[in-house]
């Protein structure tokens, strides 16, 4: 089997578990050397370890310039350069709109818009400087397609994710550095558990509900797991994505159409 991205090297954000890890693991299956980046850093050198020698861990908080910086620079070191990059770190947060706090405002546009932004620039200033052009792929959502009556601002960092992949997609092609980006729908794992929690509690539901009913919202008949977003994310950071520019990409069986 050809390993489709055999010498190339990855950093992805918020990699410690969940769809981060996912990608993390398809990208090692595929031959590239990746690098598990997470706030949480124990568990991203857990992960990593599991993963196997070519993956391995380091410190990245979004929110922070100088471990962006530090992040890069370890990946540089590491892997004499960086080759892809993708934006999965991100925060989620609902509640009515005469509820939301200035708290979760900022904390979510900090993490979900600042971080992809301020990483992105990252990667993107040392595949100019390196000249081998590269890769990088946001995580949108179908949140960012429409709004939500109790997600208004999840919804609206999505939305900005998706603007910005535009925006830095047809600044950066000159560069030979495709921008792109993926929006899943309801992907299940631990982080659905508390999405269905706080729906459980603002839509006076039983712990559960939630999630069962929007699965069975999902045309294909279920809700997505990580894995399903792998085989789009493997191929965006391959030669065959070359002439793909400045796209968000829906994986979230057939529940928006753009």
């Amino acid at each position: 089997m050809t390993e489709r991205l055999k010498g190339k090297s990855a950093l992805i954000t918020g990699a410690a578990r969940g769809i981060g890890r996912a990608f993390a693991e398809a990208y090692v299956r595929e031959g590239a050397t990746v690098a598990i980046g997470d706030i949480n850093f124990e568990a991203a050198k857990k992960t990593a370890a599991e993963i196997g020698p070519a993956a391995y861990a380091v410190p990245l908080d979004v929110t922070d310039q100088a471990s962006i910086d530090a992040a890069i620079s370890a990946v540089e070191e590491k892997s004499g350069g960086i080759d892809i990059l993708i934006n999965n770190a991100a925060l989620f947060d609902l509640a009515p709109i005469i509820e939301i706090t200035r708290e979760s405002y900022d904390k979510l546009f900090s993490i979900n818009v600042a971080g992809t932004l301020f990483t992105l620039q990252a990667a993107a200033r040392s595949m100019i400087k390196r000249g081998k052009g590269g890769k990088i792929i946001n995580m949108a959502s179908q949140a960012g397609r429409r709004g939500e009556p109790l997600v208004a601002i999840y919804c609206a960092t999505k939305a900005a994710v998706i603007s910005l992949t535009q925006s830095a997609g047809l600044n950066l092609i000159k560069h030979g550095i495709n921008v792109n980006a993926i929006a899943p729908g309801v992907v299940d794992g631990e982080h659905w558990d508390g999405v269905d929690a706080l729906f459980a509690k603002y839509e006076n539901r039983p712990i559960g509900e939630k999630k069962r009913l929007v699965g069975q919202e999902v045309p294909f008949g279920r809700m997505g797991r990580a894995e399903d977003l792998t085989g789009m994310a493997i191929l965006l950071a391959t030669p065959e994505a070359d002439y793909i520019v400045a796209q968000t990409y829906n994986v979230d069986g057939g529940n928006w159409m753009s």
